[in-house]
């Protein structure tokens, strides 16, 4: 059955409540009788806690898996074990203590009766007026607080004191019936017809008086809701009137003859319904509305299904979160006194009651939160929320949920979306993997899940991929292709997919993207020739790359000119690197009738090492002169091995005049190549140059000598001529009256010259006469410092110890400069020069006088 209808069905906003209808016997005893009144508690009992103490009237409902809590109803005809069994007498209010294990209960006719579970202690009286409100002390377990109120037309305290009787002490009266009480810590707050009442148990003062807000409607019909959210927090519902009211300390210098405490109502807003009950839901309020509403056909109103709102207050109004209509039983026939709200504080549960119904709220959980999301197909966030709180969640799983997503997706025709969910919803699922793929086979969309197929650790039969790449081939080349290249080989029968595509080929034997395809089975297949020969084939950029990774140069002998035709820079470089596998006269023997390969080939070859290819520097000259003039000079000069007079007729055949002019000066035949230069190349700046680089004075009289009847040549020779030849020679020959361009210039330019000429040679000079003063300066300095003379020193000419072992006696010893030394007998006569003595040794090696004695005499 359902038990509540949204107010707006086709909501996006997901609901904050489920519901259910209490069962465990309870919807049977409803059925003959009608609910006064319930409590409930957080506290698993068992109905035997009861079975001495209560009889038919009040029933106890264990704790099941579903509603893990004890509650307390009370019905209209029976009553406690007191009253006798055969009269009617309605139940007014059931209370219990914190703990559950004591109960107050009182009725219409009067009686009150306070008992404990466990205990034989309890309190019974009669009162000649009905009793409606009964609470006990939260703490009533306590010996110390062994107290509790009853409302009727007085409120009465009811208080045990050390000789274990019971006092009984009036709180308040004279305003009407009290219809609710609700006792929180120190605080006791009660209705009656007047308004709302808070008691200060601990100060033994009353606080406030909250006044009802319309008075014209009746207490007893229109009763008052009551409860405390915490310790000092009271919410209070009266007609289509909310209160929060807060209870604060006073400030002790206000306090005069005032209270310790007083109230200040927080929040006060109106709803458009009756208020049946109130409970609190962390900062938010559960309240439960009597509804009227008015008939289409009729004028009058009618009573419609209560309504259970979430509301948010707000300090001048609120905020509606939820709104849900309860479709509980006989609502037609219900007042707004017969429901009642009661909530367990240990656990989100509220507990609607009515005469023939009783329904419970609950916080949805991560299932029911699931639940929605799938109702709304929201199945990417209702994987989402599962793969989170896939610990929390009973009733649902992941795999199940991400399989109905993907049917989902299918439904939709959004197939690849589809086919990437599967990635993360079948895992390791062999089975599930091949049911989806043979299911998109069936839709024809293999396409769509050939990418996110695993193919790592975990693998397929090789037939669900072979079956893939059949599709693929009969379809779509470039698909299959990347598919070949994506895909590890272990994955499918490699023959049987080069079959495939070689019946392919017979079909199209030029397909490029079947050819490469093929190829790289091959390779996979490490049948690598025939990988290398379609990739020549088709000139493929991996050719190279398949020659190095798997070393086929043995393979490629015979297709060097291929490889040179695809590509000459890197087959050369190939080539090079790797001559100890293909050598130099291999690749030239293959290269014989292509000749501008061989060039290439050679050329680089020239470029690493002047001396490797020297057998083949003859031909060379000829395939310079006719593939790479250019470079011809540059080899010419680099070669040692090249024979020149081949190389000479070459250039003179093809009139190579700057190589013809090399070769003659390298051949020793200068005064020709200068020849040359002058006559048929006409360039003086060459000649000049060419004459310096031979610096043969009878090359610069041969140049002048051809230039003296050219003006433009003297104009060349003057400007550079300064440095190597004596420009006065130049000056002497040339003809009177002869007319040269820019002659003052060139003139200017030679003195310019001269003079930087003597100002260099006076530089040098001054430099050259200051580094000799300073050396003969640190010479001095070096010659004039001690040299020490000890034992270890020996005399150069008897090569006796320098020093006589008889220190006392006199003796001579001369030091040369050199750090030669004699004992002074030991040498010979002094020389020519008067006072000057030169070393002996030093004098007859010619390494230059050692003169300047050092004589040590003692």
């Amino acid at each position: 059955a359902v038990y509540f209808l949204n107010q707006e069905e086709d909501s996006e906003e997901e609901p904050k409540l489920k519901y259910e209808r209490l069962s465990n016997g309870v919807t049977e005893i409803l059925q003959k009788d009608a609910a006064s009144c319930m409590t409930v508690h957080d506290k698993p009992s068992s109905a035997q806690d009861f079975s001495n103490i209560l009889n038919g009237g009040v029933k106890c409902q264990p704790a099941t898996s579903s509603q893990p809590l004890r509650y307390l109803l009370a019905s209209k005809r029976r009553c406690h074990d007191y009253v006798s069994p055969q009269s009617s007498v309605k139940i007014n209010q059931i209370s219990l203590d914190e703990s559950g294990e004591h109960v107050g209960i009182c009725s219409e006719d009067g009686k009150v009766q306070v008992f404990g579970l466990y205990t034989r202690e309890g309190f019974h009286d009669n009162f000649d007026c009905p009793i409606k409100v009964v609470a006990l002390h939260p703490q009533f377990t306590r010996s110390n607080y062994k107290q509790f109120v009853t409302g009727g037309n007085k409120l009465l305290l009811y208080e045990k004191n050390w000789l274990n009787r019971w006092k009984m002490s009036v709180l308040h009266e004279g305003e009407g019936s009290i219809t609710n009480i609700k006792w929180r810590a120190n605080l006791i707050a009660w209705a009656n017809n007047v308004g709302v009442k808070i008691y200060d148990f601990s100060t033994k003062q009353r606080i406030t008086n909250v006044l009802r807000d319309n008075v014209t409607l009746r207490p007893d019909m229109y009763p008052c809701s009551l409860c405390w959210k915490d310790n000092t927090t009271l919410i209070v519902g009266w007609g289509t009137s909310i209160k929060i009211c807060v209870v604060k300390e006073r400030n002790p210098t206000e306090m005069r003859d005032l209270p310790s405490r007083y109230v200040e109502i927080v929040s006060a807003f109106d709803t458009e319904f009756f208020i049946s009950g109130l409970a609190p839901l962390a900062d938010q309020l559960v309240t439960l509305f009597f509804v009227k509403e008015n008939s289409e056909h009729m004028d009058e109103e009618f009573r419609a299904r209560p309504r259970l709102d979430i509301i948010q207050p707000l300090p001048e109004g609120c905020e509606e979160i939820s709104s849900d209509a309860l479709t509980v039983r006989n609502f037609q026939d219900n007042e707004c006194r017969d429901y009642r709200l009661e909530h367990s504080e240990g656990e989100s549960l509220f507990y609607i009651i009515s005469p023939k119904d009783i329904v419970v709220a609950k916080e949805r959980d991560q299932d029911d939160h699931i639940d929605w999301l799938l109702e709304k197909k929201k199945y990417e966030e209702a994987l989402m929320a599962a793969e989170i709180s896939f610990k929390n969640i009973k009733r649902h799983d992941v795999q199940k949920i991400g399989m109905s997503y993907i049917n989902h997706l299918v439904e939709k025709g959004d197939y690849d979306s589809a086919a990437r969910k599967c990635q993360k919803v079948l895992g390791k699922n062999m089975e599930l993997w091949e049911n989806e793929v043979y299911r998109f086979k069936t839709i024809g969309q293999l396409k769509a899940i050939s990418q996110y197929l695993p193919r790592g650790d975990l693998r397929l039969r090789p037939a669900i991929y072979e079956m893939i790449l059949h599709e693929f081939l009969r379809t779509d080349y470039e698909g299959f292709a990347t598919l070949i290249r994506e895909w590890p080989g272990e994955l499918y029968n490699n023959m049987a997919i080069v079959q495939a595509v070689t019946d392919h080929l017979k079909k199209d034997p030029t397909n490029s993207t079947l050819l490469t395809t093929l190829a790289e089975l091959y390779t996979y297949d490490q049948r690598y020739d025939r990988a290398l020969e379609i990739y020549l084939r088709l000139r493929h950029k991996d050719v190279y790359q398949l020659i190095h990774k798997h070393n086929l140069f043995s393979s490629i002998e015979d297709k060097i000119v291929l490889l040179m035709d695809f590509d000459k820079e890197k087959a050369v470089d190939m080539l090079l690197d790797n001559e100890d596998k293909i050598s130099v006269n291999r690749v030239v023997e293959e290269l014989a009738d292509r000749p501008e390969l061989l060039h290439v080939y050679l050329h680089k070859l020239f470029k690493r090492d002047h001396h490797k290819g020297q057998r083949y520097h003859e031909r060379q000259i000829g395939l310079y002169a006719e593939y790479d003039r250019p470079n011809l000079l540059p080899f010419l000069r680099d070669s040692t091995h090249c024979p020149l007079e081949k190389a000479l007729e070459i250039c003179q055949q093809r009139n190579f005049v700057e190589e013809t002019v090399f070769l003659l000066s390298r051949m020793g035949n200068c005064r020709r190549a200068l020849q040359m230069i002058m006559e048929e190349l006409e360039d003086v700046d060459k000649a000049i140059e060419f004459a310096k680089e031979q610096d043969d004075a009878e090359l610069w009289e041969d140049l002048i000598s051809y230039s003296i009847d050219k003006p433009p040549f003297i104009t060349g020779l003057l400007n550079n001529i300064g440095t190597h030849v004596d420009p006065i020679l130049l000056i002497h020959r040339i003809k009177e009256g002869m007319e040269i361009p820019n002659l003052r210039d060139s003139l200017v330019k030679i003195l310019q010259d001269y003079n930087l000429q003597i100002l260099l040679r006076e530089g040098c000079k001054k430099i050259l006469v200051a580094d000799s003063l300073s050396l003969l300066q640190k010479m001095h300095r070096t010659q004039m410092r001690g040299v020490r003379v000890d034992e270890e020193n020996i005399c150069e000419s008897c090569h006796a110890t320098i020093l006589p072992s008889d220190m006392t006696r006199p003796f001579n010893v001369v030091v040369f400069h050199c750090r030669h030394m004699f004992h002074k007998e030991c040498l010979p006569s002094p020389a020519t020069i008067h006072g000057v003595q030169f070393c002996n040794i030093c004098s007859a090696k010619r390494r230059g006088p050692g003169s300047g004695i050092l004589e040590m005499k003692k």
